[in-house]
């Protein structure tokens, strides 16, 4: 690591950061609506059984990689062998195409935290709200910007002023606000059956789609696969240990998501009568279906609002790690300043954002395979790009650096217990269930065959 390069000021730093990068929209409405259509405590299962053996050993070999080179992504890769240089710029393009239309989504989160809190949580339940709010041209495009902005100010801050400290305050108000909500959801009427749902497996629903759900939502919920970690890990000081700060990252990232589950597959159990098709999809469920469940709840705006601002916090954490990770690329690269490349990168996103706002209003007649631009972008990204680096950065790392470059790493702080699993992983496992995800979420993404 350069003597000039940002650090963490230690573990604690490192790791609740790394968490609120990881920690994001997909635990927070993405992981409930996939384990309530996957069998619930079925999918739960399979999800943790992932996350501690395959999550495990790509997040260990992201950061590794970053700690040992003290670059990101596109640097990292060509010093470790100048012919693999391709993986690193594959890496650096995903979280371009992330941001922008990820700070369109945040700004939607901060329209509603400001609807919830000024009284208007009742207006947001109704009818067409949502479709009517983004379907507009000037008041999305204000939010986006609004958000994008609070990106930056961090980011521009820096690692220790900026970002750590941010996530120092805003990592453990996440845990506290989840608590808070998935415990008062619990006590509400109807909720134990979809409590009952979630927690307990049925071993009947499990399956090979169900396997695959959990290895996809893995990829999404993990920052995996995006430079995020390897830009994280570059600036990890050598005297931490690298194996239980990757355990605590997961274990914030997974308890997130499970009680993400616990708030809202009760809440909708509830609300619904213990329908399951309630959950919705994608923005549904977080922008129509739970204020109207907000609505239903006694105290539903004081908890609403508690709720937007909990994702807020997860969203935010997640554009910064975005945000920060383009913002290294382009001082390691062209030799910016934290300022220039700040001020470039939210330049760069408001532009490529502007189709994913309008999209759903003055340019909703224009489509990509029958995809909005909000859309294309995520599919390009999550179900094509993603899985490619993941495969390639497996192969790299298991048939061409060799694992024992990054054990050797991973051991600078103390033993590394699982190098044996980190080993069969990454050379064996993870290679072929990358491909089954990359081959089934393309197909589901093109509409043909349904995951």
């Amino acid at each position: 690591m350069s003597e000039n390069r940002s650090s963490f000021t230690g573990k604690i730093g490192f790791v609740l950061a790394a968490a609120g990068s990881a920690v994001g929209l997909g635990n927070i409405w993405r992981f409930p609506y996939l384990a309530a259509k996957y069998g619930g405590g079925i999918f739960l299962l399979v999800y943790v059984i992932l996350a501690v053996t395959l999550g495990f050993a790509l997040m260990c070999a992201e950061i590794a990689i970053g700690r040992k080179t003290g670059k990101s992504a596109i640097g990292a890769f060509s010093s470790l062998n100048k012919k693999y240089g391709f993986i690193g710029w594959l890496a650096a393009v995903v979280p371009v195409i992330i941001l922008p239309y990820y700070s369109v989504i945040g700004g939607w989160v901060t329209k509603y935290f400001a609807v919830f809190i000024s009284g208007g949580a009742s207006a947001s339940a109704a009818e067409g709200y949502f479709e009517s709010f983004i379907g507009s041209t000037f008041e999305p495009l204000g939010w986006f910007l609004l958000f994008l902005g609070l990106t930056a100010l961090v980011v521009l801050f820096g690692v220790e002023k900026g970002i750590e400290k941010v996530s120092k305050v805003m990592m453990p108000l996440l845990v506290v606000l989840t608590l808070f909500i998935a415990i008062y959801v619990m006590c509400m009427p109807g909720a134990l059956s979809g409590v009952a749902y979630y927690l307990t497996p049925d071993f009947s629903k499990f399956s090979a789609t169900t396997v695959l759900a959990a290895m996809g939502q893995l990829f999404y919920s993990m920052s995996i696969a995006m430079g995020i970690m390897i830009t994280y890990g570059s600036y990890m000081k050598k005297d931490i240990r690298l194996e239980s700060s990757v355990h605590q990252i997961e274990i914030f990232d997974t308890g997130i998501a499970f009680l993400a589950g616990l708030m809202i597959v009760p809440a909708v159990f509830s609300f619904s009568g213990g329908d399951e098709a309630a959950l919705g999809k994608g923005p549904g469920l977080m922008f129509v279906t739970l204020p109207k469940v907000f609505e239903s709840m006694p105290g539903g705006t004081i908890i609403g609002a508690v709720f937007f601002l909990l994702v807020f916090f997860a969203a935010l954490t997640s554009s910064i790690s975005l945000m920060e990770t383009i913002v290294s690329l382009l001082q390691d690269k062209l030799g910016l300043s934290r300022r220039k490349a700040c001020l470039v990168v939210f330049a760069g996103s408001l532009l490529l954002g502007l189709p994913s706002s309008l999209g759903f209003g003055v340019l909703s007649n224009i489509t990509v395979a029958g995809l909005t631009f909000l859309d294309m972008f995520d599919f390009i990204s999550n179900s094509v790009l993603m899985p490619i680096v993941a495969l390639l950065t497996c192969i790299f790392v298991g048939y061409v650096l060799k694992p024992k470059a990054l054990i050797d790493e991973m051991e600078i702080g103390g033993k590394f217990s699982s190098k044996r699993l980190f080993t069969v992983v990454i050379k064996y496992i993870a290679p072929i269930c990358i491909v089954l995800i990359l081959i089934s979420s393309v197909l589901d993404g093109l509409g043909i065959v349904k995951i």
